[in-house]
């Protein structure tokens, strides 16, 4: 990948990419004058797989600047609009606790139900550490946001809830396995009392929000559990069903450092709020609400 290229795969903006290179915290190669990146030692990065490597490709130590986790597209946004220097890796709540816990990367998003309690993220974050999590974390509100079941337009099967779904054997696309989004999903048909086996579930989970939209609007699935900001996004139907807490989980030295104060900074704006406002299903009242301090 060229310098363009990393830099949009890493959702930054170029001249942090030569930030990095300089710092030599990134890995590439110089060829014809010109940088390149190679995507198997960039992914191997991301994920804090790369140790070292020699003279200008050496990477640093510390984490990576990567909020790894759940996808969210405010929080998409927000990352380009700061210019944070920080880069969204997705791939699930809690694929990216366990990166965060490994110190592979600078933050986790998250969206975590504790069924028995109601309450979001804490316990899973007490069991991602066998409740004995350090003293350097800080777990920070970014949203509430509205989760509800996506549906074709004019939703043609007129589902209203899981019960249609299962009755009517509609086709509906799951998360992957260890995504917030599947774990609230897992909770609610249990809850009106269904199993998965209920359902007439697509083979292949959709990795992230956008994934979960673009299925339904391309009517590959009837339904999916997911946002209101998705559902408006790509003109489905809704049917609303809650709101959970999304948080950051992120350690205390670097919640105090320039690119994570820059996202918290964009917060506090109007052009923030209002961009909340027109993406729908967001209420950010709760924004940098602290809900662990170790």
């Amino acid at each position: 990948m060229n310098t363009h290229e990393v830099a949009q795969y890493l959702r930054v903006k170029e001249r942090k990419v030569y930030d990095l290179v300089r710092k030599k915290q990134i890995p590439c190669t110089r060829a014809s004058g010109k940088w390149l990146f190679p995507k198997h030692l960039i992914d191997r990065w991301l994920t804090g797989d790369l140790e070292s490597l020699g003279g200008d490709e050496r990477v640093r130590q510390a984490p990576p600047p990567v909020i790894a986790g759940s996808h969210d597209p405010l929080l998409d946004w927000a990352l380009l609009e700061s210019n944070c220097g920080l880069a969204l890796m997705g791939g699930g709540s809690l694929s990216g606790l366990k990166k965060f816990v490994a110190g592979e990367v600078l933050a986790c998003a998250m969206h975590v139900l504790d069924g028995k309690t109601g309450q979001y993220n804490v316990q899973a974050l007490f069991d991602a550490y066998d409740n004995q999590p350090p003293g350097d974390l800080v777990l920070v509100e970014w949203a509430s946001r509205q989760q509800g079941l996506l549906l074709a337009p004019g939703n043609p099967k007129n589902i209203s809830g899981f019960s249609d779904l299962a009755e009517k054997k509609a086709s509906i696309i799951v998360r992957q396995s260890g995504a917030g989004s599947r774990v609230l999903f897992e909770h609610l048909i249990n809850e009106a009392g269904l199993d998965e086996w209920d359902f007439n579930i697509n083979d292949a989970a959709a990795k992230n929000e956008t994934e979960l939209g673009l299925a339904i609007k391309g009517r590959k699935a009837d339904a999916g559990l997911g946002l209101a900001a998705v559902a408006r996004q790509y003109g489905l139907d809704f049917k609303p069903l809650c709101h959970e807490r999304f948080d950051i989980l992120i350690r205390r030295r670097d919640y105090f450092e320039a690119p994570f104060q820059k996202l918290i900074t964009l917060t506090r704006l109007d052009g923030f709020s209002m961009h909340a406002r027109e993406m729908g299903g967001y209420d950010i009242s709760g924004r940098g609400t602290v809900h662990f301090n170790g």
